[in-house]
C-alpha cells in the first residue's frame, strides 16, 4: 500500500510538472539611450540642407541622419544596422516615440552629400539632439519625453529612457 501510495505522489507530482510550463526570464531591456547632449555641439550651418529646414549629417555608411528644424522630426534612413525587419527609417516626430519602417526611397536622400559629424559631438535642434561618438554610432534623444534611438555599427534600436527611481529621503524628527 505505501508503494502504491509513493508511485501515486510520483505520477501526480510529474503530471502536475507538465500542467505547468516553464517560465523563460524575460528579454533584459535595451541599453538606454546615451545622452548626445553631453558631447560637444558644432556650428549647424556647417550641417544645414533643404533650403535651410534640415541640419543633416552622415551616420554609419549610406545612412542619413535629419533634424527638421520646421516640424521638429528626427531620424535617421539608409542601410540601418542591425534594424528590425531590414527597416530603413527610424524617425520620430517632437512629441512621439520613435519607430522603424520601410520606405520605398531613402527618406533623408533628398539632403544630397552630407558631412559626417567628428566623434563625440552633436546637433541640437530644442529638446532635441543627435551625436556621434567614438565608435561611429549615432544617438538621438528628445529629453523632454526621454525616448531615442541608436543606429550604430553594433546594432540600432529605440527605447524609452525612464527616469531613475525617487527614493524617499528620511526626514529627521524635529
Amino acid at each position: 500500500m505505501l508503494r502504491q501510495t509513493a508511485f501515486t505522489a510520483v505520477v501526480a507530482a510529474v503530471a502536475l510538472a507538465g500542467a505547468f510550463p516553464a517560465v523563460a526570464d524575460p528579454a533584459p531591456a535595451p541599453a538606454p539611450i546615451p545622452n548626445p547632449f553631453a558631447y560637444m555641439p558644432v556650428n549647424p550651418a556647417t550641417y544645414t540642407v533643404n533650403g535651410g529646414r534640415w541640419f543633416a549629417f552622415a551616420g554609419p555608411p549610406g545612412v542619413v541622419c535629419v533634424l527638421d528644424t520646421i516640424n521638429g522630426e528626427y531620424g535617421c534612413s539608409g542601410p540601418l544596422p542591425g534594424a528590425p525587419g531590414g527597416a530603413n527609417l527610424v524617425s520620430a516626430g517632437p512629441n512621439v516615440m520613435p519607430v522603424f519602417t520601410t520606405t520605398e526611397s531613402p527618406k533623408y536622400a533628398t539632403a544630397g552629400a552630407v558631412l559626417p559629424l567628428p566623434p563625440n559631438t552633436r546637433l541640437s535642434y530644442r529638446q532635441v539632439a543627435c551625436g556621434v561618438d567614438d565608435t561611429g554610432a549615432v544617438a538621438c534623444l528628445n529629453t523632454r519625453d526621454q525616448v531615442g534611438f541608436v543606429v550604430g555599427p553594433q546594432g540600432s534600436f529605440v527605447a524609452f529612457n525612464a527616469p531613475p527611481p525617487v527614493t524617499p529621503v528620511a526626514t529627521p524628527p524635529a
